[in-house]
């Protein structure tokens, strides 16, 4: 190594340290003058021998080319929320759930740290250097914002130390300190710009800067309070051992990071923090507190997208008085009509506030809302603002009490209340420009078509246009059409005609969703798939497939249907029986698609009353049965679905059999966990429709742990509980042998 040479890395290790006791420490160790020539020197050296220049060099931090759009990023270990905890009580009811789970009564060891009001990262190193970052988007997916990320100054481009893991992986929040923020918003007045609303918005919107060199003038900073996928390192046993390891090596933690093990002492912290909340430096809505010990965070597992060791305990609600200006009425996809208070703006939470939702016409009555009121309008975090209560000693002389819309607001269709539901539906369908819109949008987003380039704007542009009537129609626009849209040029036309042409290739699973069947979500759509196979199969499906009558119920209906006098009446006109309160219409009208009278059912014997279906699917109660089955009798659904396959979508159909109970994984378990060589989704969907179930964590319920590269814990508790474990290889052998 030459001279010159040398010095660079010396200058940059020098530097990277300054950096650390800035931004980290929060305790320079030069002047400014000092930094700034320590910097210069670097970049003379880089630009006179531009091939020694290091993605890691200190110089690298102002930016790069703009970007047209963020790429995706498939995170290697999901992303999860956190539960809510709102008192004492809660976090009793919290700690009780983890002594039960764990079988112990010791005292349970804790990290708490205030919960940052800011966004989610994912920060990537692979030996030592920082290659990605990735926001969380919905915890599988999120966006990739390296670019910006870089040009945080609190954030290492290269690790500290040498004895960090091949591959690491920070997880933390991107924020904005109080006092950057208020600089920032000087900085725009005086440019005359537009302002930001409060720091939280201001950290999202110079994350999500295309153009890097934004990112890198606004005050960004970080502190890590996770790992995501770690390779090639013993790290610590505990939480705040891993946080002190992260610390270590240059990363930026919480130094209000505590441990204990007590309930009064986790109260105390919380009141601490709560009470200097105005104080710290940065905006917080809660504290996070976690299981210290990683062994028993593994045994608890996770429920749903949340972690059982983790809860956040949230600061009570923001509160403050406004008025009602006027109670309007909006229509979303499934024709819920949902009342909304138009509010004097006010600022609540760190946000200014102008709507506030009402719920449903129960809540509005209930609160007895009225325009003009003066009202109290609350705001907790993320949560939607909704009117807490009225004075209805200030309320004006003829305030009206507000009434249900008979007619929609925005297509005129009539409006009725489902019996059983507290919602008012308009039922035009997608005869109303209002569903239409929130049906195509749903019919695109990523969990169901996953239409590329096909944003809200776009779906309200071509519905207003008349272009499109129902999402058949999106496979019918042409280039011309669509680059004839306000800001659609021909390549963004070619772009999404392509896009849509992609997402014809789907699978059923997907398009069930899709469809926006009421009730139906994700999860159901690829359960209903997986049982039934095939769309003819479901279209098909009847009442007494999917709604159970247990025997014993059976034997109750059997014995009143004794009683009546008339036996040859039509199971239609059967009188509901009160003193069974299980016995509701569906059932009823289940049985008589199986028996035309009451005397055929008679006949057929009480055995034959207690349904014995063909499909028996979990979670489909009586509602979302009959929800189902109805959406697939429309003859206006049933158009829709004809277009949709004429268009040309498809998906594959593994096995020519539809008979559920001949599939070759039927009642098998598997959980899959670690990186694959394609997204775990793909696998999931595969497995599904050769009968398996896919579930989220290791119980001694799996069959199969399928382990790709960096398995952690679940590899573990599947290795303990003496599971069979396959690697991607072993899977792709059993499929292939079925």
């Amino acid at each position: 190594m030459s001279e010159l040479e040398s010095r660079l890395q010396q200058l940059r290790n020098e530097i990277n340290q300054h950096n650390h006791s800035y931004y980290v420490l929060d305790e320079p160790t030069v002047p400014d003058s000092e930094y700034d020539r320590l910097m210069q020197e670097l970049r003379e050296i880089e630009a006179a021998h531009p091939e020694w220049v290091t993605a890691d060099s200190p110089s690298q931090r102002v930016g790069g080319a703009p970007l047209e759009s963020f790429d995706q990023v498939q995170h290697r270990v999901p992303m999860l929320s956190l539960d809510n905890a709102f008192s004492e009580e809660d976090m009793r009811d919290f700690e009780r759930r983890i002594k039960d789970r764990l079988k112990t009564s010791e005292a349970i060891q804790y990290a708490a740290e205030p919960k940052l009001d800011g966004l989610a990262i994912n920060i990537r190193y692979e030996k030592g250097v920082l290659v990605q970052a990735a926001t969380r988007g919905d915890g599988a997916t999120g966006e990739d914002v390296t670019q910006n990320v870089r040009t945080i100054g609190s954030i290492p481009l290269r690790l500290m130390g040498d004895d960090w893991p091949e591959v690491l992986e920070a997880r933390g929040e991107i924020f904005m300190p109080k006092a950057g923020f208020e600089k920032l918003n000087q900085r725009q007045r005086d440019l005359g710009e537009k302002t930001f609303a409060n720091p939280r918005n201001a950290a999202a919107g110079s994350l999500r800067q295309l153009d890097s060199k934004i990112a890198a003038q606004r005050p960004l900073a970080m502190f890590c309070y996770g790992l995501g996928e770690v390779i090639g390192h013993d790290m610590s046993d505990t939480h705040s051992g891993n946080m002190a390891l992260l610390k270590q090596w240059g990363l930026p933690v919480s130094p209000e990071l505590k441990t204990f093990n007590t309930q009064e002492a986790a109260a105390e912290y919380f009141e601490g923090i709560a009470q200097r909340r105005d104080g710290l430096e940065y905006d917080i809505d809660g504290v996070v507190f976690k299981v210290d010990r990683i062994q028993a965070q593994q045994q608890l597992g996770f429920v749903a997208r949340a972690p059982r060791w983790a809860i956040a305990r949230k600061f009570p609600a923001q509160e403050e008085l406004t008025t009602v200006e006027a109670i309007e009425f909006q229509v979303g996809r499934t024709g819920a009509i949902t009342p909304v208070a138009r509010l004097n703006p006010v600022f609540v939470g760190g946000v200014t506030v102008s709507n506030a939702t009402l719920h449903n016409m129960d809540e509005l009555k209930r609160k007895d809302v009225r325009e003009g009121d003066t009202v109290f309008v609350r705001r907790a975090g993320d949560v939607i603002p909704e009117v807490v209560r009225v004075l209805t000693d200030k309320r004006p002389e003829g305030a009206q009490e507000v009434e249900a819309p008979a007619v929609c607001p925005v297509c005129g269709s009539d409006t009725v209340r489902p019996e059983g539901e507290a919602v008012i539906r308009c039922t035009g369908g997608l005869y109303c420009d209002a569903q239409r819109k929130e049906a195509v949008k749903h019919f695109a987003s990523r969990k169901a078509l996953d239409i590329e380039g096909l944003g809200d704007k776009l779906v309200e542009q071509l519905v207003d246009e008349q272009l499109i009537h129902d999402p058949a129609d999106l496979f019918q626009l042409s280039v011309e059409q669509l680059a004839g849209l306000e800001r659609m040029g021909p390549k963004s036309a070619q772009n999404l005609v392509d896009a849509l042409e992609k997402s014809k290739e789907t699978t059923l699973g997907r398009f069930l969703y899709a469809l926006g069947i009421l009730g139906i979500g994700e999860t159901m759509a690829a359960t209903l798939a997986s049982e039934l196979r095939t769309l003819d199969a479901i279209k098909a499906l009847r009442l007494g497939d999917l709604v159970e009558i247990k025997a014993s119920q059976g034997k109750s209906l059997y014995d009143y249907l004794l009683t009546l006098g008339n036996q040859r009446i039509s199971l239609d006109h059967v009188p509901q029986p009160s003193s069974m309160k299980w016995c509701k219409p569906i059932h009823l009208q289940m049985l008589a698609e199986r028996f035309q009278t009451v005397e055929q059912l008679l006949d057929s014997g009480a055995e034959k009353v207690a349904n014995d279906p063909r499909i028996k699917i979990e979670g489909v109660g009586d509602i979302l049965a009959e929800k189902v089955v109805t959406f697939f009798r429309q003859s206006h659904n049933q158009e829709v679905i004809s277009k949709l396959l004429k268009a040309g979508l498809k998906w594959p159909e593994n096995l020519p059999s539809a008979d559920p109970e001949a599939l070759p994984l039927k009642g098998q378990t598997f959980v899959l966990t670690g990186t694959l060589s394609r997204p775990r989704g793909e696998f999931k969907e595969e497995l599904q429709a050769l009968g398996a179930k896919v579930a989220g964590s290791v119980s001694a319920k799996t069959h199969y742990l399928v382990a790709g590269e960096s398995a952690g814990s679940k590899l573990t508790k599947a290795q303990s509980l003496g599971l069979e474990i396959l690697d991607e290889e072993g899977l792709k052998a059993l499929l292939a042998s079925l």
